[in-house]
């Protein structure tokens, strides 16, 4: 981490705030920090933010702020989170994943290259909270953090034109949740019935960045009963807290 933020001009209406130069949770549980004071605060003239691994993208009106004026009061609510909201609590959402078969046709591809069984890939992917990164690639996409190497893969030779939505998936030392159905090229090992991305919603996205997933294992009982409550819109994301 920086021991100062350094601020990059991005065109005539935009600030760059990099935080770190690596990808680490605390910067990026800095990145959020710094982002949430910012709404909090309600910047006059901030019109968007973007979080990133590292930075924070920060979209401004110049008619309204200058971006001298804007890079001290960033510098300023920076400062004072060095001492408070880093310590904050973050939220763990727990997602139900039915592994294998047709939900997970790369699963014994996983398991074969790391000579590991497919009940032993499924205990390693689903034993740690994975930190959300940031957003992209497709709306509520969640880049995740914190696989380990012991199932590492490399994508598929040839992309899937189609991947379901829900798919849970990885490629090389990454895993990730197909939001909606689009083309992929990482090894598909299951599928959540949660739905990670819902323009409906008032929250169309299912995690925010700073989020921390949890994958848990399912039957297909399960999975269809889970599958249900979504579709009612009954069912309650169970959510812990995570210091």
């Amino acid at each position: 981490m920086f021991p100062s933020p350094r601020y990059i001009p991005a065109g005539d209406s935009a600030l760059v705030v990099e935080l770190g130069n690596s990808i680490s949770p605390h910067v990026n549980r800095m990145v959020h920090n710094l982002a949430r004071a910012v709404e909090k605060e309600a910047v006059n003239g901030v019109v968007d933010l973007t979080p990133s691994y590292r930075s924070l993208l920060v979209y401004y009106n110049p008619s309204v702020i200058a971006a001298s004026d804007l890079q001290k009061k960033l510098h300023a609510l920076h400062g004072s989170l060095l001492e408070g909201a880093a310590r904050g609590k973050a939220r763990v959402v727990r997602v139900p994943t039915l592994y294998g078969g047709d939900m997970g046709p790369d699963l014994e591809v996983v398991a074969k290259h790391n000579s590991l069984s497919t009940d032993e890939v499924i205990q390693i992917h689903s034993s740690a909270d994975y930190l959300v990164y940031m957003l992209g690639f497709s709306p509520g996409y969640p880049y995740l953090g914190g696989m380990s190497e012991r199932i590492a893969t490399p994508r598929l030779k040839t992309p899937r034109t189609a991947v379901p939505a829900g798919s849970v998936a990885l490629a090389e030392k990454q895993t990730g949740v197909y939001p909606t159905e689009t083309p992929g090229g990482w090894q598909i090992l299951g599928r959540t019935p949660l739905k990670f991305f819902d323009a409906s919603r008032d929250k169309p996205s299912l995690v925010e960045p700073g989020d921390y997933i949890r994958f848990v294992a399912i039957d297909a009982g399960e999975y269809a009963r889970v599958k249900k409550q979504v579709d009612e819109g009954t069912y309650q994301v169970k959510i812990e807290a995570k210091d």
